[in-house]
């Protein structure tokens, strides 16, 4: 059985090392996609300080579309490009942005949010799986420590889905 350990947010830097120890403890020998997602996403949205939504969108048939999460419901399906999940994934790089109001073509699915990252899921190879996204009703509430931490963990998640 999988034990959430409380872990200390006032080293971004610690809690995602020790956010990792137990992605890696908890996905450790699942192998189902939304099952993994579901689970990291919970983690993620009870550990991380000052969240307001965690979870996937899957790249489908040329657009995202929803899976797991944790917070509000969230918009269903996102275009590539369009907002910063689409961004993310049609550019393939994780995207940072403080101020949600400031980013041209945001998708407001909760109007709480202020903040967002967005991870794309990339396999080897350079295919899009999907991306992993977080907002905060916190402006400016994501930076460096956020993005390399949340990129480890969306690497935790993406190496599953190879041994799958």
């Amino acid at each position: 059985m999988f034990e959430l350990k409380s872990l200390d947010a006032a080293d971004k830097r610690e809690l995602y090392r020790g956010l990792l120890e137990q992605a890696k403890a908890l996905l450790r020998g699942e192998t189902d996609p939304v099952a993994n997602a579901a689970n990291l996403s919970a983690l993620i949205f009870h550990q991380v300080p000052a969240l307001n939504w965690a979870g996937f969108y899957f790249y489908r048939g040329g657009e995202l579309v929803v899976g797991p999460f944790q917070g509000h419901p969230a918009c269903v399906r996102i275009a590539l490009g369009r907002g910063v999940c689409g961004t993310a994934a049609q550019e393939r790089r994780t995207v940072v942005v403080a101020d949600v109001d400031e980013f041209p073509g945001h998708i407001p699915c909760d109007a709480a949010s202020r903040s967002e990252i967005v991870v794309p899921l990339i396999r080897p190879g350079g295919e899009l799986f999907g991306v992993l996204d977080l907002d905060s009703p916190e402006p400016g509430r994501f930076d460096t420590a956020d993005k390399t931490g949340l990129e480890a963990l969306a690497d935790c998640y993406v190496a599953t889905l190879e041994t799958g």
